[in-house]
């Protein structure tokens, strides 16, 4: 078991990847990075759509830090298969589709209110990313075990009770070199407990599974498999 600590910067929290080791870029079914890429034009209209919606994300949505920290582990480890658990009303998931623009890939995202997946696939086709995001409706719960994989990037931001079983379903798809990525969740729960804590203790104590955090923000904890299970 390895754990290591993020640190945050003086203007807002840098994500320091030097810890988790090199991870190769991820390939796609043919060896190739898979999806179609942005550019300049995207990256105006991303930056534009955030900073007008800025300060309006509630809903169960991710701060802006969080949002930064996920887009930056994504371009750095050039992941480009990615599954969202939670999609609330898609702040979270236009940071992370707006780093798959960049590394040529797709994200999958799921939320089970209806209400919240309407205003996401709403904001997700404003903001110019909705050609690199599947948005599903479904309860989680039945979808995650029944998709097919593999994936090199998972965000976990769902029912806290839920995140180990959600664990134990993507861990067979998850590649070596990616990375399981939990909302909410802080160094102080490795006790263990219900919920998110019982999650901790599980993939902490997993020897294959890498685990750093990112304290501030919401918390997050980043596990990166080390070896195939």
């Amino acid at each position: 078991m390895k754990t290591r600590q993020f640190i945050p910067a003086a203007l807002g929290i840098v994500l320091v990847l030097t810890g988790l080791g090199a991870v190769p870029a991820a390939p796609g079914p043919s060896g190739q990075r898979t999806g179609q890429q942005g550019g300049p034009a995207l990256d105006s209209r991303v930056q534009a759509f955030l900073e007008a919606n800025a300060g309006r994300w509630r809903d169960m949505n991710v701060p802006e830090s969080d949002g930064r920290v996920l887009h930056d582990l994504i371009v750095e480890k050039g992941y480009t298969r990615a599954l969202e658990i939670g999609t609330s009303t898609g702040h979270s998931g236009i940071w992370i589709a707006w780093a798959l623009s960049k590394t040529g890939g797709r994200l999958v995202t799921v939320d089970i209110d209806e209400g919240r997946y309407r205003e996401a696939v709403a904001n997700f086709r404003e903001a110019g990313l909705d050609g690199f995001i599947d948005a599903r409706l479904a309860d989680a719960h039945e979808l995650v075990p029944a998709l097919p994989g593999p994936f090199d990037f998972v965000f976990c931001d769902a029912d806290k009770g839920w995140y180990k079983n959600y664990f134990t379903a993507v861990l067979p798809k998850l590649t070596v070199g990616g990375a399981f990525v939990a909302h909410n969740v802080s160094a102080r729960m490795r006790r263990g407990g219900w919920g998110s804590g019982d999650f901790l203790e599980h993939v902490l104590a997993l020897p294959f599974m890498e685990t750093a955090f990112v304290e501030g923000g919401g918390g997050i904890s980043i596990s990166v498999k080390k070896a195939g299970k």
